[in-house]
């Protein structure tokens, strides 16, 4: 597979107000340094706080999320309870880790390499008839895909030769130019597959875990990319792919959460 630079790294921090920061479970304030880490304080990002029962809020869920993908089956409802304490104690045990059943940075990065490291990145071969043929920079769909896929593609061709913004495709789908979870966002939308724009660390917990038939997210902190029909929507084929997204090319997805559309 050919690599390609991730080109994203984006946080709703950076286009939401405090105050939805501080509703969402964090609060607007300046980052707190442990250990030479610097946590921002927000709930947006697992690693944005240190993660104690009690707790609520995004980053808890894809803590769950995490947990069950390394084989801790956790139910994922964004509490920090007891069962997810114990869980959370379990993993730490298995990594050679101080049991204290709190989620400091490095626990959350090590859970993020151990659960990189049990999933295939190896792509599911499509059925006959079921890849997008790409001419011109744009993606056509094939007969045989759902409605829904259909518009992803028909949504993603719109932006597809659009510039790269930081943070483009987050304060609204309307935008001069998207970033890579930005322009995921915007083809899910499209095909009716998302409510409101998500950032990449966000997509981590969306939708359902795996691949899935026709769409496939790659999603971690810093970068996030799809494949629709077995074609690449990816900031990061821009500068080699004469301005679009699109790419017939893959890519490796070590270091990715896998997630795809429920039912997709």
């Amino acid at each position: 597979m050919r690599a390609a630079a991730a080109t994203c790294v984006i946080g709703l921090a950076a286009v939401v107000p405090s105050s939805a920061l501080a509703s969402s479970g964090g609060a607007a304030m300046s980052p707190t340094v442990i250990n030479g880490h610097a946590y921002p304080g927000d709930s947006l990002h697992m690693g944005d706080r240190i993660l104690r029962p009690g707790m609520n809020g995004h980053d808890v869920r894809v803590l769950q999320d995490f947990l069950s993908r390394v084989g801790i089956g956790t139910k994922i409802d964004g509490h920090f309870g007891a069962t997810t304490k114990q869980h959370v104690v379990a993993f730490q045990r298995a990594h050679g880790l101080r049991s204290t059943g709190i989620v400091t940075w490095p626990v959350s990065q090590a859970l993020r390499a151990a659960a990189a490291r049990v999933q295939s990145t190896t792509l599911i071969p499509l059925p006959a008839g079921s890849r997008a043929t790409l001419v011109d920079g744009l993606a056509v769909p094939p007969a045989s895909a759902p409605p829904a896929v259909k518009a992803a593609i028909a949504a993603a061709n719109k932006i597809a030769t659009r510039p790269y913004v930081y943070g483009g495709g987050h304060g609204s789908f309307i935008s001069s130019g998207y970033d890579c979870s930005g322009s995921v966002s915007y083809a899910l939308h499209g095909g009716g597959l998302l409510r409101q724009t998500e950032d990449s660390s966000q997509l981590e917990s969306y939708g359902s875990a795996g691949q899935g038939q026709w769409i496939t997210i790659f999603a971690n902190a810093g970068h996030a990319y799809m494949y629709i029909a077995g074609l690449r929507f990816d900031t990061g084929a821009q500068s080699s792919n004469g301005g679009s997204r699109w790419t017939s090319a893959e890519r490796s997805g070590a270091g990715f959460v896998i997630r795809h559309p429920t039912g997709y």
